[in-house]
């Protein structure tokens, strides 16, 4: 009876469990008496409903809390380069998160979007998402826009976080590693009473880099507390905090279009900035109630404040203004000023459960939401004055050095001239709001045959307040229908079949009644099989997908904004996790992706004429991420050998200038985790083994992210 009892307990923990059965867990007599009054803490995931993955007409990727912990993964971008559909992109010199999903990214002047348990976080400026409070991280492939709303064409990343339990637990977690990385991790549950449980998650980091001059310190906290009002309901609240301190870096620059000329440590803008200041401060309260055994309520709300600053001298791209187009070793830059504030509030109510009509059971999800997002930017501008191209290098070059803030590549003095005072440049506020009402039916018409419908209205507009232009404010609303359309055909109790359709917008930042920039719209079809087998432990998922976007932003010839640009996405994608033998596991993903452009458009940020066919930037045409974790004894103890390895291919690394690729790299990682006691793990990892120099993304040929060298880190768990 104790065996089921934990089983049942374990079970209600998944993400998928509302309540459970908790009246009847309350008390269960055993042979040697009766437990103690049990109470499971769990959540339905808003917008999800309760599929398993068999019954899901889409390609869903869960990285749980383990795999994450065997990858070594502390950050947001390490835990997405576990997926093959996943791209680095821009990153914002180290500032935040920038991915695209099957070949498509969102506003390349904001984050990639991602959502928190369901609730939009991504928008704002508080710095890379650390996973410290994570729990598992979702990568839900394919426009969800007939649930969630304005989104990403490419897919939706959802972070699920830690939350109480009431069983007391905790940890203590302290590392160190090279670059003098030195870290600490601290999680603690408890009950409070029957009723009431919190959960209190922290971390701190100082670390310097293999880049020259480079220096973080980050720290965040992320508390939280369960309140089960009764049987049927419970209340949650999360707090994130986050404060971060990261220097702003671009990266190495190419000379005369090829990498490898600087050494990958070479910074190129001046310690003398010092670092951007990114914070956080965010709440989540969640309300769900069973109302009987097939349908339950759940209200929500969010707000999230975030808030970046700080100056930067950044490398000059090529043009007027830039002299290592002539020379090639002195480098002209200029140096900016930011101060973003941004505030997001979301506030949704959600209905979902079951029922028969006739011969035909179905599974509702209907809710209503609403949101808002303020994205208030002061940004200032130092830049130098144009280069006569007649006049000699060395006398051009003297009048040029203070003024254009040049910078020797091959032998950078940092602090050689007074920091220029940035003027005005950029100085306004957008405000989006969105009110949405979606509904979705999984109807199951046979035994094997599932049919899903889903649809999303919302009704969205923006005001932009041109402060720095006397005040000016503009205006665009517009109204949205996304449909949904899946089909799944369950071959057996380990296979199924899938297809579906869905379409997405995503409204253009800066759109007014004016310019009519209609939104960014998208549509998806996706065809694929899914497997699980020997009761679970092995899972797969293989998927065809082509999905094609229109109203890309561009300008026309006098350079005013338009929107008619088109591109497409097409590709094949195989997952596979899970065990293999009874002490291996391994973790499999590969992606085979063509993103480009449908028909020429020009280019916007440098105004160039871009052919149809034209590659998308960052997205490789092969990538593959594999690990195998197998499990040994030593000494009577828990011994776990990692192994693992990262492809990305080549690709375009200058949307304006096809010419310009990034090199393909692979990295290979190994791992040990050991229990030296009961309560002392020990952890030792190597990354990059073999010291391969790669890059990871880059915006233009001088803003290029040069990956680690070989590194290691060590560390030790005390369990309590």
């Amino acid at each position: 009876m104790k065996k089921q009892l934990t089983q049942s307990l374990l079970w209600c923990a998944a993400p998928l469990c509302i309540f459970g059965s908790q009246a009847a867990l309350s008390q269960v007599q055993s042979q040697e008496g009766y437990l103690e009054k049990v109470f499971v803490t769990g959540t339905r995931k808003a917008y999800q409903g309760d599929f398993d993955d068999l019954e899901t007409p889409q390609a869903d990727l869960k990285i749980t809390n383990q795999v994450l912990i065997n990858a070594g993964a502390i950050n947001l971008d390490q835990a997405l380069d576990l997926s093959a559909s996943v791209a680095r992109q821009n990153n914002f010199g180290g500032l935040w998160n920038s991915f695209s999903v099957r070949g498509f990214v969102g506003d390349e002047n904001l984050p990639s979007n991602f959502l928190v348990n369901g609730f939009n976080a991504g928008r704002g400026f508080g710095g890379p998402r650390d996973l410290s409070g994570v729990e598992s991280v979702e990568i839900l492939k394919g426009p969800r826009a007939a649930l969630f709303g304005r989104g990403e064409p490419g897919g939706t990343i959802n972070l699920v976080t830690k939350k109480p339990t009431f069983e007391r637990e905790g940890e203590i977690s302290i590392s160190a590693g090279s670059f003098d990385t030195y870290r600490t991790d601290a999680d603690w549950t408890t009950p409070l009473s029957d009723n009431v449980a919190i959960r209190l998650v922290g971390f701190y980091e100082d670390a310097k880099s293999f880049r020259d001059t480079i220096e973080t310190k980050k720290q965040g906290l992320s508390p939280s507390i369960a309140w089960r009002m009764s049987d049927d309901t419970q209340l949650t609240y999360e707090i994130e905090y986050s404060d971060q301190e990261i220097p702003f870096d671009r990266g190495v620059v190419a000379i005369n279009g090829e990498l490898g000329a600087l050494p990958i440590e070479r910074f190129l803008g001046e310690p003398g900035d010092g670092p951007m200041q990114a914070d956080v401060l965010g709440h989540q309260v969640e309300w769900q109630h069973k109302i009987n055994d097939n349908w339950s309520a759940l209200v929500g709300f969010n707000y999230r404040d975030t808030s970046l600053e700080g100056f930067a001298t950044e490398n000059g791209f090529a043009g007027g203004r830039q002299f290592l187009q002539r020379d090639g070793e002195n480098l002209t830059r200029f140096r900016r000023f930011r101060d973003y504030d941004a505030t997001y509030k979301v506030i949704r109510a959600e209905l979902s459960g079951d029922f028969d009509i006739g011969s035909v059971s179905h599974r509702l999800i209907m809710g209503v939401d609403a949101d808002k997002f303020e994205n208030d930017q002061v940004f200032l501008r130092a830049r130098g004055t144009a280069i006569n191209d007649d006049a000699p290098i060395e006398d051009e070059l003297e009048r040029l050095r203070e003024t254009n803030q040049v910078i020797n590549v091959f032998n950078p003095v940092y602090g050689a001239y007074p920091l220029p005072e940035p003027g005005a440049n950029t100085d306004r506020l957008e405000v989006q709001e969105s009110q949405g009402f979606y509904i979705q039916d999984q109807m199951t018409l046979t035994n094997s045959l599932e049919l899903r419908l889903g649809m999303r209205f919302d009704d969205y507009k923006q005001s932009l307040n041109n402060r720095r232009n006397n005040n000016t404010v503009s205006e665009y609303a517009q109204s949205q229908v996304s449909p949904q359309l899946g089909l799944v055909y369950k071959a057996s109790d380990t296979f199924s079949f899938y297809a579906t359709y869905g379409e997405n917008f995503r409204p253009l930042s800066g759109a007014t009644e004016e310019n009519n920039l209609e939104p960014n719209e998208s549509t998806s079809t996706e065809a694929g099989v899914k497997f699980s087998l020997d009761d679970g432990a092995l899972n797969g998922n293989i998927a065809i997908f082509d999905v094609k976007q229109s109203n890309i932003a561009t300008v026309d010839e006098n350079f005013n904004a338009t929107a008619v640009g088109a591109a497409s996405s097409q590709g094949i994608e195989i997952d596979l996790n899970g065990q293999i033998t009874k002490t291996v596991n391994m973790w499999l993903s590969y992606s085979h992706i063509s993103a480009e452009t449908d028909n020429a458009f020009v280019e916007p940020n440098f105004g160039t004429e871009l052919p149809a066919g034209s590659d998308l930037l960052n997205v490789p045409a092969n990538q593959f991420s594999l690990m195998l974790d197998k499990g040994a004894n030593l000494n009577g103890k828990d011994l776990n050998l990692i192994a693992g390895l990262i492809y990305v291919g080549e690709r375009n690394g200058f949307f304006s200038d096809q010419s310009f690729t990034l090199p393909s790299y692979t990295t290979t990682r190994i791992a040990a985790n050991y229990s030296l006691t009961d309560t002392v793990d020990l952890h030792a990892e190597v990354n990059n083994l073999f010291d391969k120099e790669y890059y990871t993304n880059s915006f233009a040929d001088v803003w290029v992210l040069p990956g680690a060298p070989r590194n290691v880190r060590f560390s030790a768990t005390y369990k309590f």
